[in-house]
């Protein structure tokens, strides 16, 4: 009889070989198929060079493609464009160059260049992920930078569609960014960790939420672990959220812990609702020196930290900043990029809101202070209701105007059919 166990695990075993062998039999066709798009875009390209061919000829191509190929799938003229587009897009100097940064202008360099950019870059990446790129990005470093996180974190197209709406690159780019890597960190990790730290933190995924404290920022963070860690791009792993370190007869929570797999560091993150305080810097400066007293492996990099707060004020980061010895970051956080459609209008605008904080600040400092504080934060509630009832009237004044002037005119038309009417007729309507 055969044992259970040792079965169910032998079942396990060759299961898990045939989903690797899928795995990699789908990679391999994907990796075929990029190849062979690249060259039929690379073919069209030089023809239209070289025997100034125009346009016609990828229709033409199309046509004879679908009557002649047995499974004609994926070779229609609209995908044909795609492939030249494909290479058109990708063998550019300036694209290549993200690639190979040193690389020489000579044409042997090139191909090189041109085969290894396809080998490494291309061919990793699905032909769907590819035809967004192409269509909803422009500039060659942010195609780049989508093609490497697809391959690298495995993105599916939903997440690349989400990271571009999102400005991934544009956030992941070292101007605004603040922090003391280059005077903490040896060169060569410094780059690697001011490559990993993004300027600003797109929350957009946990939703418009009310007041609430760090405590509850932190666990929605976690309830949505996965997207926040696709956020924070990739080579981080989750160890805990209020890690617990001692010392002496006291202890001290860090909000979230991660270890980062490339950078091969600890990574304490700390959550704040307001604007960057000074004191920031020098409680994560303590948590990182207990980090590597403590918790550091021997062959770890030191431990970094990275500060998420509502908004920071760059100079103020630097002079916190200047004196700390441990590699600090600070970034900001935006919990949602867009007005809900179902708020627009509804809201004061900016230069209202403004306007109500300026009119208070005057009358705080012109009259007595006699009121109490809660009295002052009611008729700041007030003022705010009062501009939002004036937007509100200037976006459906319109409507009412147009409203008045049909009941002006039906009420006139009336009068003029009264006045025109058969004498029985005007009688009726008069009774």
């Amino acid at each position: 009889m055969i044992p259970l166990r040792r079965y169910a695990q032998l079942l396990q075993q060759v299961k898990n070989r045939i989903i690797s062998a899928r795995i990699s039999a789908a990679r391999q066709i994907n990796s075929e198929l990029i190849h062979l798009y690249w060259d039929i875009g690379r073919v069209i390209v030089e023809k239209q060079a070289i025997e100034g061919w125009g346009d016609a000829v990828v229709e033409k191509l199309a046509t004879d493609l679908c009557r002649d190929l047995p499974d004609p799938r994926g070779y229609s003229q609209s995908n044909l464009w795609r492939m030249r587009k494909l290479y058109t897009a990708y063998s550019t100097p300036e694209f290549l160059a993200q690639l190979v940064p040193e690389m020489g202008p000579t044409t042997t360099a090139l191909e090189q260049t041109q085969r290894q950019l396809v080998e490494e870059l291309l061919a990793p990446v699905p032909w769907g992920h590819h035809v967004e790129i192409l269509n909803k990005v422009k500039n060659p470093a942010a195609r780049a930078y989508y093609l490497r996180a697809t391959h690298q974190l495995g993105w599916s197209r939903k997440i690349l569609l989400n990271q571009i709406k999102a400005s991934s690159y544009e956030r992941s780019l070292s101007a605004n960014k603040s922090h003391n890597f280059a005077t903490s960190l040896p060169e060569r990790l410094a780059q690697q960790a001011e490559e990993t730290l993004k300027n600003s933190y797109n929350l957009d995924f946990l939703g418009v939420m009310p007041e609430m404290r760090e405590r509850e920022l932190e666990a929605r963070l976690v309830e949505r672990l996965r997207d926040f860690m696709l956020e924070l791009g990739y080579g981080f792993c989750f160890i805990g959220k209020q890690h617990r370190i001692v010392l002496g007869e006291s202890e001290y929570f860090v909000d979230l812990l991660f270890y980062h797999r490339f950078l091969k560091a600890l990574v304490a993150v700390e959550l704040k609702l307001g604007a960057f305080e000074p004191e920031f810097a020098g409680k994560m400066d303590f948590y990182l020196n207990v980090l590597n007293e403590r918790e550091r492996a021997k062959d770890d990099n030191p431990s970094i930290g990275i500060i998420l707060c509502a908004e920071k004020d760059a100079i103020v980061v630097e002079f916190s900043l200047k004196t700390k010895t441990n590699p600090i970051g600070v970034a900001e956080y935006e919990l949602i990029t867009n007005l809900p459609r179902e708020l627009a209008g509804k809201l004061p605008s900016g230069r209202q809101l403004r306007e109500v904080l300026l009119e208070q600040n005057h009358e705080q400092a012109t009259s007595p202070r006699q009121s109490p504080r809660a009295e002052s934060t009611l008729h700041t509630r007030r003022r705010l209701m009062k501009a939002s009832r004036i937007r509100k009237r200037r976006s459906v004044g319109p409507q009412l105007s147009m409203k008045a002037g049909r009941d002006e005119g039906e009420r006139g038309a009336d009068i003029e059919h009264t006045r025109t009417a058969p004498k029985g007729v005007g009688n009726r309507r008069r009774r």
